[in-house]
């Protein structure tokens, strides 16, 4: 009960984190356009401030919210324009264009987004392949990495709650925690002799 309230709290403070950004600048701008109608540059940025706010919200209700539903390409590549504020995109070429993932496999690719936007801090790409129930994620960007101790808290529950320490990290070891809950199986693919910071990811169901 314990480690479910910090993590709870974990994941609201987190929320909060990442919106207060966004709605400071928003609420900032806004304040200009009501002392200046005629500032259209001002209006502008609130504009796109609003936009990426409510993206961004509808990418963590679906992530977060607790009610699963399958999720089909159309609706994750949509879902995914909530990481480009984050300069993070999505590329499922890879996939069969009918690919549908089910409730549990779509929750913890939307909590492998999110952890994409963690781990590629100067932007990039997220590339899934392969299908439904066997897929590879691989990161392609600018200082890409996964997020120190992921391949430790993938491989045992122990050391996920262990890493559930403050908000700003708190995705890694949510999305390992997602995944055993699910009863899923997500594993870093090392290859012998490559060293590398962000090794693609495989999830594969049942």
């Amino acid at each position: 009960m314990e480690d479910s309230l910090r993590l709870t709290e974990a994941v609201c403070a987190r929320l909060c984190h990442d919106l207060s950004g966004l709605l400071g600048s928003l609420v900032g701008t806004l304040e200009l356009v009501t002392e200046t109608s005629a500032d259209k540059e001002a209006a502008a940025v609130a504009s796109a401030a609003a936009a990426a706010l409510a993206l961004r919200l509808r990418l963590l209700r679906a992530a977060w919210g607790g009610r699963s539903e399958p999720l089909d390409l159309p609706r994750l590549t949509t879902l995914a324009q909530g990481l480009a504020a984050r300069r993070v995109a999505l590329d499922v070429s890879g996939l069969p264009p009918t690919t549908v993932f089910s409730p549990e496999v779509g929750c913890l690719v939307l909590n492998l987004l999110l952890l994409a936007a963690e781990s590629l801090p100067r932007g990039g790409v997220l590339r899934l392949d392969g299908g439904a129930g066997d897929l590879v994620a691989r990161l392609n960007g600018p200082s890409a990495a996964w997020p120190a101790g992921l391949v430790a808290m993938l491989a045992d529950s122990e050391e996920a709650w262990l890493g559930v320490t403050e908000p700003r990290t708190v995705q890694a070891p949510l999305t390992a925690l997602l995944a055993r809950h699910h009863g899923l199986r997500l594993a870093v693919l090392l290859t012998a002799g490559q060293a590398s910071a962000a090794p693609p990811l495989r999830l594969t169901a049942g």
